[in-house]
């Protein structure tokens, strides 16, 4: 008997916005760069504009584990090797909430059954005004600062100075998060679970260093939108969806990432559009 497998694709979901540095941020950059001007630690950076910024690869890997700690999971698979382990999570259980929007790979190879991330982080990049702000920073190394922290013996008291290079306090980079519509029941699940990420987020750190203070990141939805299988056809326009519902917050300089109650709102506008987009 031939089994019929199937992955639909209902559409995307698009959500914009922005990662504010609280303090500095740090994400490392490689080994050979670690000798310029005597630096213990660079940071990453872009090879053809040298302007620091956030590897997708970082932030998915953030919000990944911070989705698996909300959910307690256990820490089942080694990502690393048997010397260098980097346990995580992964089940590939359709009804997980953290393989379902990170994706998981089948522990047996002749089922096929992975599952593919349904959501997409992109590279985070300086926005513009951030960038202007930057380039004219006094320091040793374009658009960063140096930050010299020290380890001191507790019974001699003798310090341990290094330096380490952080993106300053008050950057500010884009974010896009993609995510795939594909099982119409999960919809709003799923992207209820992604915006209470972003919430988790501004209570966490990014990057190395954050119980030392670095990585605390304000994060900002500045637009949200839904594109059906129309939308790629050429049949219908994008369908922007508004960041708020009457009496919440979407954003800004006060106010968290969403509300509660504005998240939910928008989980269930993007469900409803979908759903009614399939039909």
């Amino acid at each position: 008997m031939t089994t019929t497998r199937t992955k639909q694709l209902h559409g995307k979901v698009l959500l914009h916005g922005t990662l504010s540095c609280r303090s500095g941020l740090r994400i490392g950059g490689s080994d050979g760069e670690l000798a310029i001007g005597g630096l213990d630690a660079t940071v990453i950076r872009d090879p053809l504009t040298r302007q620091p910024y956030i590897p997708g690869s970082s932030l998915k890997g953030k919000l990944r584990s911070l989705l698996e700690r909300f959910f307690d999971k256990e820490f089942n698979h080694n990502g690393g090797t048997p010397n260098n382990p980097i346990w995580r999570h992964e089940c590939a259980d359709p009804a997980c909430p953290v393989c379902r929007l990170f994706g998981a790979s089948s522990p047996s190879r002749e089922r096929g059954d992975n599952l593919p991330a349904r959501v997409l982080v992109s590279d985070c990049f300086l926005t513009e005004e951030s960038e202007k702000e930057l380039a004219g920073i006094e320091g040793g190394m374009p658009y960063t600062e140096w930050k010299t922290e020290n380890g001191l013996d507790r019974i001699t008291c003798a310090a341990n100075p290094r330096q380490i290079e952080r993106v300053p306090a008050g950057a500010v980079f884009a974010f896009s998060l993609v995510y795939a519509v594909g099982d119409l029941t999960t919809v709003k699940e799923d992207l209820l679970h992604l915006l209470t990420l972003l919430r988790l987020l501004e209570d966490d750190a990014l990057g190395g260093g954050g119980s030392r203070g670095n990585g605390r990141v304000g994060v900002t939805l500045t637009a949200a939108e839904v594109r059906t299988r129309g939308f790629y056809l050429g049949t219908e326009p994008a369908k922007a969806l508004p960041l708020a519902a009457e009496g919440s917050l979407a954003g800004g300089e006060n106010a968290r990432t969403l509300s509660e109650e504005a998240a939910r709102y928008l989980a269930t506008a993007v469900a409803t559009k979908t759903t009614k987009a399939a039909q």
